[in-house]
């Protein structure tokens, strides 16, 4: 694993990055780009943002490399995402999640190399050594209330996988679920999701997919939900593992919800964890330390590393941290707790609302690691 900082002065923007990139095999890279307010508008913040990501792939240091993934995190969607371009090659997520740096926007990069790109079906595949990434971002519905949008989001993605002959249960890995109001519409998305979890025979006694549920604004103004995905074909079954990390968390159907605290992928030279939005919780479902932004975001941390040494990693393998606040006014203390403990690891902190009126603070990441196993094949 690689971090390294550039400044790209003329445009004003902080390039954090973490890289993979094995002598052999697909390099993969996980940037976060930060733009200086300089008290600009949106438009000009973008522009300064899509010149840097322009820029970012002539760079050395990735060569090669192709965008996979772009996550937008931006402070008032419904009247932003007008103004962005149309980007049909590339997997992209757009959500009202404000950075908390001063600026408007904020994007989280995934790129890989040696890879094969295209777009089928309104999906990104990424295609190499026989397996197949499948990317699908920004799915919405206005149709009634968020139980209501949820079912017809998830039927809607359940019809595109069965296009690459994939079904939800067996082949996807990762979900993000972001809620407007969440306080008040979450329970909706969770109703919904167990039901059709359950109709997918996905149960408590089979398993479930890493998730994280959160505050966000979708662009459009009639969305409650939005959802995006991550499936992977071509894999056996061996090959993934779920991370439980029972002394410190428990299974989340105990406390009504349905999704896993943690993924494990493993390929011939590498191994991916996805880890879910992880907040300040005990093994019996409990809310720790109530009103303490400091203690939450300790016993986050032990949780989230908990989960990554079950899968035989630690947070020297992280490849990005995404930071989510209920409060503005914790932002420096947060911001400084991050800062310490990571100081070279890819970090966005926005204001996004935890799906527990309780929690303050929540957080999800990725893990890379080399592996050798000649049982699978290569990433």
């Amino acid at each position: 694993m690689n971090y390294k900082t550039i400044y790209l002065e003329d445009l004003g923007v902080r390039v954090e990055y973490a890289s993979f990139c094995p002598e052999k095999g697909a390099g993969e890279w996980h940037v976060m780009l930060h733009v200086d307010p300089r008290g600009e508008l949106f438009e000009e913040q973008l522009r300064r943002i899509y010149a840097a990501e322009d820029r970012l792939v002539q760079l050395a240091d990735f060569e090669g490399a192709q965008h996979v993934l772009k996550r937008y995190f931006l402070s008032d969607s419904a009247n932003q995402q007008p103004l962005m371009r149309e980007e049909l090659s590339v997997a992209v997520s757009v959500i009202q999640q404000q950075p908390l740096d001063g600026s408007k926007i904020a994007v989280w990069l995934y790129l890989v190399s040696d890879t094969r790109l295209s777009v089928e079906n309104g999906a990104l595949v990424a295609r190499s050594n026989g397996y197949e990434h499948i990317w699908r971002m920004g799915m919405v519905s206005t149709e009634g209330d968020s139980a209501r949008q949820t079912d017809v989001i998830l039927n809607e993605y359940e019809q595109l996988l069965q296009k690459f002959g994939a079904t939800l249960a067996e082949h996807c890995i990762r979900t993000w679920f972001f809620v407007r109001d969440v306080d008040t519409q979450y329970a909706g998305l969770v109703s919904a999701r167990r039901e059709n979890f359950i109709r997918e025979g996905l149960t408590s006694e089979t398993h479930y997919i890493a998730s994280t549920g959160i505050g966000g604004g979708p662009a459009e103004t009639k969305a409650l939900v939005q959802m995006g995905a991550y499936a992977l074909k071509g894999f056996q079954p061996e090959q993934q593992r779920y991370l439980y990390a029972k002394t410190h968390l428990n299974p989340t159907y105990e406390y009504g919800v349905t999704f896993e605290r943690g993924t494990r992928m493993e390929y011939g030279d590498r191994s991916h964890i996805f880890i879910s939005g992880t907040a300040s919780i005990n093994n019996k479902g409990e809310v720790v330390h109530v009103g303490d932004i400091c203690q939450q975001t300790k016993r986050m941390w032990e949780n989230v590393e908990m989960l990554l040494n079950e899968g035989d990693m630690d947070f020297g393998d992280v490849m990005h941290l995404v930071v989510y606040l209920r409060d503005t006014a914790d932002y420096e203390t947060v911001r400084e707790m991050f800062h310490e403990r990571f100081p070279s690891v890819p970090t966005v902190i926005t204001l996004a609302p935890v799906c527990r009126p309780a929690w303050l603070i929540e957080m999800e990441c990725v893990a890379v690691k080399a592996n050798d196993n000649e049982k699978f094949r290569p990433f």
